[in-house]
C-alpha cells in the first residue's frame, strides 16, 4: 500500500504530468517532420541530384541462405532519418532561442547603498580623530 501511494504521489507532480504532455506533443510533432522530410524536402532534393528517390538507396549484400531473400543496407532510409533529426533539432534549436530571448533578465539593479555604521562606531571613530589633532 505504501508503494502504490508513493507512486500515486510521485506521479500526480506537476513535472511528471507536463513531461507525459510533452512526450505527446513530441510523438505527433516526430510525424510532422518525417512526413516533411520524406514528403516535401526529399523528393525535389532527390530530383536536383538527379532523379534519386532517396527511400529506393540500398546495398545490397547478397541473399539469405535460409530464406532466399536479398540482404539489402537501406543508407537511404537512414539518410531521410538523419534528415528528420536535423530539421527536428533546428526546429528546437529555434524554438529554445526564441524562448530564451523571452527570458532575458531584468536588468541589473544598482548595488544598494552600504549601510550606515552604527552610532558606537562613529562615536569611536570622532575620539580617534579628537585624539589625534590634540598630539599635533
Amino acid at each position: 500500500m505504501k508503494l502504490l501511494s508513493e507512486f500515486k504521489e510521485f506521479a500526480m507532480k506537476g513535472n511528471v504530468i507536463d513531461m507525459a504532455v510533452g512526450v505527446i506533443i513530441g510523438v505527433a510533432f516526430g510525424k510532422i517532420v518525417s512526413s516533411l522530410v520524406a514528403d516535401v524536402v526529399m523528393p525535389p532534393l532527390g530530383l536536383a541530384i538527379g532523379g534519386v528517390n532517396f527511400s529506393d538507396l540500398a546495398m545490397s549484400l547478397g541473399t539469405d541462405a535460409r530464406t532466399g531473400e536479398p540482404v539489402t543496407v537501406k543508407y537511404g532510409v537512414f539518410l531521410q532519418a538523419v534528415f528528420d533529426f536535423l530539421l527536428i533539432a533546428l526546429v528546437l534549436f529555434l524554438a529554445i532561442s526564441g524562448l530564451n530571448k523571452l527570458k532575458k533578465p531584468p536588468p541589473a539593479a544598482a548595488p544598494a547603498a552600504p549601510a550606515a555604521p552604527p552610532r558606537q562606531e562613529v562615536l569611536l571613530q570622532e575620539i580617534r580623530d579628537l585624539l589625534a589633532r590634540q598630539q599635533r
